[in-house]
């Protein structure tokens, strides 16, 4: 284990005290009252760490942990489960084991609210730190939220420092003796920041699609789909579709496998977006769920959701690959292209009597769902017809009474003909109906969870 001095300088497009949005990074990961598994988020604010870290926490909690009550964490428990997702994630952003993982905390002896913290100290300048975060008392790794409200760009930077592990063991062993940091003051952004170092300021300008894009919007705090994707990729690209799109002679980044939890967008549903099976299709039935303004998850312990790619899944993917504009066909003459990435026969006799099958009034086009049909017929997906729900969202003020707690419910899937029950048009099934689109959704509660 190495300690450096670092000159941490990063644009004010991240971290900005002025902006009254982004003002709740100063505050650290806490836990509800009310929900020991999930964190609480207070005000606008930092939803782009906080739901992917909750994302991921619950994945650990409830897929690595065998306790059956999953609802009830220790404090002891809490701290474990947070530190393991972090530092999880954390191995994910990272670059090159031959750069290590990079930590930034408080230098000692400078916490928002310590009398050294002072103007006079250049910015940017970083402390040689001597013990572990975690041997300081307990006051001094918690600063109160109200002295941290007066420092500026310059003083926040004044006072950080930067600790770099070269092994993942080190590196879980250092992210659980700065537990106390990441509860406390501005705890979420010294954990941004950590993902940021890690993975490397220059790898994230060259996968982002755009460079001058900022990872956090600097009027409205909000994060950018970069960001989202940062934390649950390793990967700061721009866009959810899967792979690489070339447009107008650019080559557009998405997402190159699955992921380990999934992201869903209202936006998608409004047709501004497509996002692409390795987001839909998880290792672990949990989803990120974008609304215009605010993420909040959804998540059910139900495995057969999720899974490899059945071939009926592969086939809609590679199909799609191939049409960038998400028509729901492609041109006559990319059939043979697609029936070999497919691995099907793909002689010119064979290739051409499909074509004739699959467009039989010679519009020059192939449409995804004859296509399925053809080489792909009932298939049986394996969801069950019902299954238990939860929908998180972690403002106070998003949840009855204001108290933070998961919504529970039961989801039908129903097909396309089915007459059963319809229930109420809500943001959170329309967004769910981009995977399921004949979801129906039966929340326990007189009222639906809100996506913002």
């Amino acid at each position: 284990m190495t300690e450096t001095r670092h000159s941490i300088v990063i644009s004010t497009k991240i971290y900005s005290p002025r902006n009254s949005d982004s003002s709740t990074f100063y505050r650290g990961f806490v836990f509800s009252e009310n929900e020991p598994t999930a964190l609480e988020q207070f005000e606008g604010g930092p939803c782009a760490v906080i739901a992917p870290v909750q994302a991921f926490l619950l994945k650990n909690i409830l897929f690595n942990r065998e306790s059956s009550n999953w609802r009830q964490l220790s404090e002891e428990e809490q701290k474990t489960a947070l530190c393991s997702t972090l530092s999880e994630i954390l191995e994910s952003a990272c670059a090159s084991l031959s750069t290590g993982f990079c930590m930034v905390t408080w230098a000692k002896g400078h916490s928002p609210h310590s009398s050294k913290l002072t103007s006079t100290e250049p910015e940017s300048q970083v402390q040689t730190q001597d013990k572990p975060e975690s041997s300081k008392p307990v006051q001094e790794q918690q600063p109160t939220y109200l002295a941290a409200e007066d420092l500026s760009f310059e003083r926040f930077h004044s006072v950080l420092h930067k600790r770099t592990v070269l092994s993942a063991s080190d590196l879980r062993e250092e992210v659980l003796s700065l537990y106390h940091s990441w509860r406390g003051c501005c705890g979420v952004l010294l954990f941004l920041y950590s993902v940021i170092l890690t993975k490397g300021i220059e790898n994230i300008r060259n996968e982002i699609q755009d460079p001058t894009e900022p990872l956090i919007d600097p009027v409205h705090g909000h994060g950018s789909q970069s960001l989202v994707n940062l934390l649950v990729t390793g990967h700061a690209v721009s866009n959810v579709w899967d792979g690489d799109r070339e447009c107008s002679g650019m080559k557009l980044h998405g997402i190159h496998k699955q992921a380990s939890v999934g992201f869903l967008t209202l936006m998608e549903s409004l047709r501004y977006c497509k996002v692409g099976t390795f987001f839909k299709s998880p290792k672990f039935p949990i989803w990120i769920l974008g609304s215009e303004t605010h993420l909040s998850v959804f998540f059910t312990k139900e495995m057969s959701l999720v899974g490899p790619e059945s071939p009926s899944e592969q086939a809609r993917r590679v199909f799609q690959s191939f049409d960038p504009e998400d028509n729901g066909f492609i041109p006559e003459s990319l059939l043979e292209d697609v029936m070999k990435a497919l691995d099907l026969v793909s002689e010119p006799e064979y290739v051409s009597l499909v074509k004739t099958k699959l467009d039989p009034e010679n519009l020059g086009v192939i449409l995804l769902g004859p296509f399925l049909l053809e080489f792909f017929p009932d298939q049986d997906s394996g969801i069950p017809d019902s299954f238990p729900i939860y929908h998180y969202n972690g403002l106070k003020q998003s949840n009855h009474k204001e108290r933070v707690e998961y919504v529970e419910g039961t989801a039908l899937i129903l097909g396309f003909e089915d007459p059963m029950v319809r229930t109420d048009d809500t943001p959170v099934k329309r967004c769910l109906q981009t995977k399921w689109p004949y979801i129906e959704l039966l929340w326990s509660t007189d009222r639906s969870p809100s996506l913002n």
